[in-house]
């Protein structure tokens, strides 16, 4: 097994906002992609965390992310946005827009919001927890379909037609651990991929093909010309499709090349419809009464969504990250790029306060 290194949050918080600041961001902009990254670590997604900072290096160098733009409405109503990220990181340009949606959604009961022009979002989970908080239940996802649009092939298919097309659902609880479903229509999340390769790993069976289309568990065979299968066959491939048609509310579709593509959040407010407090009290009940189910063999427990995130993120908090010596490396080699240092004595009071 490859070594580890350990951090504190509030280090790799500092790190990452360092080394995006060096690299164009303004300073709000890179805590709030910092966060996003640490706390995807922090919920055990390490694929959505920090081992994305040397990609979106890459992309503020190729010039696929303007780190210091800002989103823009392009159309309004009472609860309806499309927005413009400008192509700004869309971790901030997600975080803006269900803040936004949640805002809107408190006096007109609900607010549906379609994105373009901004990459890739990190975590969905994410944002639909941040809606979940607020009392809201939040719905995000995002799609990307077509000829060459990603590696994930549709059922029946020999070749890729999708990105990984991810859903993510929050529903409020009350308490500190809100419902939270965020998963990729892939069977795994090409993240998950990069994280199995990082560490030497091999991945689970039936996840990817190799180039021949024959099954392989080698992560190094899907990044040589490998693809991703769906998950439950083709009830994932329809789930796929359905996040394209979705992100194409945003007019991001071409007709011609027969592709769609976009990012659909929604917010609604539970209050709306019914009395919020009685309902969170509603809905844990509800989760509590699931969880008590008797476990089957070779189970401790029923768990429900939401509950393996929160766990970890309380342990990880009081343990700290654990970072493999590659992705140390690569972080190392990127704030050698810029010159800047990353070390402990970058960590500001503030930092230690967000974890």
């Amino acid at each position: 097994m490859e070594t580890t290194h350990l951090f504190k949050p509030s280090h790799l918080h500092a790190i990452t906002r360092t080394i995006f600041i060096a690299a164009g961001a303004s300073e709000h902009v890179a805590n709030d992609v910092a966060e996003i990254l640490i706390k995807a670590n922090l919920s055990g997604h390490d694929s959505h965390g920090v081992l994305r900072i040397p990609a979106y290096i890459r992309g503020i160098n190729d010039g696929s992310i303007k780190p210091s733009n800002e989103p823009e409405i392009v159309h309004e109503t009472d609860n309806l946005l499309r927005v413009d990220g400008n192509f700004s990181f869309g971790h901030y340009v997600s975080r803006w827009s269900i803040r936004k949606a949640i805002e809107k959604a408190k006096t007109s009961g609900s607010c549906c919001v379609s994105i373009f022009n901004t990459g890739h979002i990190g975590r969905l989970g994410e944002y639909a927890e941040e809606a979940a908080h607020s009392g809201c239940i939040g719905l995000v996802s995002v799609g990307m379909g077509g000829k060459g649009a990603g590696p994930v092939v549709p059922f029946g298919g020999s070749e890729g037609r999708f990105s990984t097309n991810p859903i993510a659902l929050g529903v409020p609880t009350g308490d500190k651990t809100p419902f939270i479903v965020d998963y990729a229509t892939s069977v795994i999340a090409e993240g998950k991929i990069q994280v199995a390769r990082s560490k030497g790993s091999e991945l689970p069976e039936g996840c990817i093909l190799d180039k021949n289309g024959s099954p392989s568990v080698d992560p190094a065979e899907f990044y040589d010309g490998g693809s991703l299968l769906t998950f439950g066959r083709h009830k994932g491939y329809a789930l796929a499709m359905f996040t394209c048609l979705l992100g194409g509310l945003a007019g991001t579709f071409n007709v011609d090349e027969g592709s769609m593509k976009g990012i659909y959040m929604q917010a609604i407010n539970v209050n709306a419809f019914t009395p919020i407090e009685e309902y969170q009290k509603g809905v844990r009940a509800f989760l509590d009464v699931i969880k008590s189910t008797t476990p089957a063999k070779g189970f401790d427990e029923v768990l429900v969504p939401g509950d393996f995130e929160a766990r970890l993120y309380t342990d990880r908090v009081k343990s700290g990250i654990e970072i493999p010596d590659s992705i140390n490396n690569q972080l190392n080699e990127c704030a050698e790029q810029y010159s800047v240092s990353i070390d402990e004595g970058i960590i500001k009071p503030e930092d230690e306060k967000r974890y």
